[in-house]
């Protein structure tokens, strides 16, 4: 299984720091985090934790703004960050 560079260095950074968390969105680089035992989330994980610790006042409409990119963002996923959020 292969990762693009900027991944792998991620993960080989997150194996000599205790205690640290990547953001992660690519399936593959999160399938080898985690059978290195690595805490990982991702960018739609880091939206809704800024959403519940105050940080931003509501994750819709930065979901809106990231739907009008190239990045992949299935209804499912779009819905489960709206509960998971309290919106």
């Amino acid at each position: 299984m292969q990762i693009d560079k900027g991944e792998s260095s991620a993960i080989a950074l997150a194996l000599e720091t205790p205690d640290s968390t990547l953001i992660l969105d690519d399936i593959k680089a999160r399938k080898i985090a985690d059978r290195l035992g690595l805490s990982f989330t991702g960018t739609i994980g880091i939206i809704i934790k800024a959403k519940l610790n105050g940080i931003i006042p509501a994750i819709k409409p930065i979901l809106a703004k990231i739907k009008q990119t190239d990045f992949r963002l299935s209804v499912e996923i779009e819905l489960q960050a709206l509960h998971l959020a309290n919106e």
